[in-house]
């Protein structure tokens, strides 16, 4: 969230009240829950997002302003009668002059509109940054959005709360875009960058309220050099040092009692020297006290002192995009590699660590259409899996995401499902959003939950019983850490059915598909 903002024509009166007036000011960010129940929605009860707590923290260094954070998804506080978080009880015991929404999931944004509605009509300043505020700045900003920003919010956080609290009007700040009369200015174009993430403060975890954190995201890297197609994530990488990261967790382990991590970096292996400093240092200090869990490209299993190092430093989960098992689909997706390297390096993980493997199911071709059946693609999926011995997988439908290349690709084609059928609200993964390639619009909703459910069996609950009872006999063969690893993957396996039924139970899907089949007939129709 930084760097250029977009300011809306109606904010002046609002920002101007903050302006005239002196004292101890509250800036509240929050973090919008998820619209379904996902394959995130456990693990986000025990964490949060990084790029909030960031940008929080550089906002608490603001003179005169006190800061706090509210994750939806990770939140104890009152609820209101639809079990969300109340906001209107957390005004009145402790009023907030402006709000930060992380804009970071499209399928978020109908409740930051929903939110951002609330707080305009208490007349406060509400900010929103993250890709898809920064990607879509006029729709944001006409769903009572007064300010939205491009780039690495701690910079601009601190220029929006230093030009309120010295009495200048925002729209006169550096760095800054703002609608007048339907017309966008900007002062100046550019976005800015933080120059130097060695500088950045440590993440105050303290400024999260109504959460019980159990697992910490930390990180060092910004950006990625791969272009991946399907991905909105750009810009030249930029990193900090192994020392700095190394820093931040040793601070978290000592004032927050800090034992298991996640390293938000979406390619963990970008600047290796500094990756393999960091988990030496962590090695040589903890040992395997500490428990990380890892986003890496799959084939960074090439250098062989990458995974030792992790595993000694206590990584012991790596979750890899792997995408798709069909080689078609890789070269569409500009992955760089193809199917048959995929099983020889999943090898080495599997060696050290549980793999949580992600896919992404029924992507579409550029510029011819498949040949491969819906039941050929199940079974590509299926027996891939089988081979691999994944720990966990997270099979989701290809995303049109806005600022990808995939976007605009399916944009010209004319294949995107319109807003009103389908909203942001469903774009996490779990539904359709455009015409799939060589199958029907309810073979490609329903196959992905096919194999999640084939993945994710309740008979997983017959091999943990066998894993239990044979566990001192397995234990003596292969060693204490296969065992346990093993008989953890069938208690993976058997919650996550549970976790699939539930989304199920949630959603009218048939009523769904019917609309979007009708949909299809009267475009043929016209």
């Amino acid at each position: 969230m930084v760097g250029t903002l977009t300011l809306k024509k109606g904010g002046r009166e609002k920002m101007q009240k903050i302006i005239n007036r002196n004292g101890l000011f509250l800036i509240r960010f929050i973090i919008p829950a998820f619209p379904e129940v996902n394959v995130f929605s456990w693990a986000a009860r025990r964490t949060t997002a990084l790029g909030p707590i960031m940008v929080a923290t550089a906002a608490n260094k603001a003179w005169g302003w006190q800061v706090e954070v509210i994750d939806e998804n990770n939140y104890n506080g009152p609820r209101n009668s639809r079990g969300l978080p109340d906001h209107r009880i957390l005004q009145k015991r402790n009023k907030a002059e402006v709000v930060g929404f992380y804009c970071g999931l499209s399928s978020t944004m109908e409740r930051v509109w929903e939110l951002a509605g609330f707080y305009h009509n208490e007349g406060v300043v509400t900010v929103a940054g993250g890709w898809h505020a920064h990607y879509c700045p006029r729709e944001t900003l006409e769903k009572n959005i007064d300010i939205v920003v491009h780039g690495d919010g701690e910079i601009a956080i601190l220029n929006i709360l230093n030009s309120l609290k010295k009495r200048k009007y925002i729209g006169n700040t550096p760095g800054i875009s703002f609608l007048e009369d339907g017309k966008m200015k900007t002062n100046p174009p550019e976005m800015l960058e933080v120059t130097s993430l060695n500088d950045l403060p440590y993440p105050d975890f303290g400024l999260l309220k109504y959460a019980k954190m159990k697992t910490f995201p930390v990180g060092r890297t910004r950006g990625c050099r791969m272009n991946c197609e399907f991905c909105s994530v750009r810009g030249k990488p930029r990193w900090s040092t192994g020392q700095y990261l190394f820093e931040v967790v040793n601070w978290l382990v000592e004032t927050r009692k800090a034992r298991y991590f996640f390293i938000v970096d979406d390619r963990l292996e970008e600047n290796l020297t500094g990756t393999l400093d960091f988990f030496k240092m962590v090695s040589a200090k903890y040992g395997t006290r500490l428990n990380f869990t890892v986003q890496v490209r799959l084939e960074a299993a090439e250098n062989r002192e990458l995974p030792e190092t992790m595993w000694k430093a206590g990584v012991r989960t790596v979750a890899i995009g792997y995408e798709s098992p069909i080689d078609e689909e890789l070269i569409a997706m500009r992955k760089g590699y193809s199917s048959s390297q995929m099983l020889e390096w999943t090898k080495i993980w599997r060696k050290y660590f549980g793999i949580l493997a992600m896919f992404i199911f029924g992507y579409p071709l550029k510029h011819k259409k498949t040949s491969i059946t819906p039941e050929e693609r199940y079974n590509y999926f299926k027996i891939f899996i089988q081979k691999a011995c994944f720990y966990a997988v997270q099979i989701l439908k290809a995303i049109p995401l806005v600022g990808t290349d995939l976007r605009k690709r399916l944009e010209q084609e004319g294949r995107i499902y319109p807003l009103e059928l389908v909203p942001w609200s469903k774009y996490d993964g779990n539904f359709i959003c455009f015409q799939p390639d060589n199958m029907s619009s309810q073979e490609f909703q329903e196959i992905p939950i096919k194999l999640m459910k084939w993945f994710y069996t309740p008979l997983k609950i017959f091999k943990i019983l066998l894993r239990t009872l044979a566990f001192p006999i397995d234990c003596f063969i292969k060693g204490w850490r296969l065992s346990c690893r093993d008989w953890f993957k069938e208690i993976i396996g058997f919650g996550g059915h549970f976790l699939i039924r539930k989304w199920q139970q949630r959603e009218n899907i048939k009523l769904f598909i019917e609309k979007l089949e009708q949909h299809q007939l009267s475009q043929k129709s016209s």
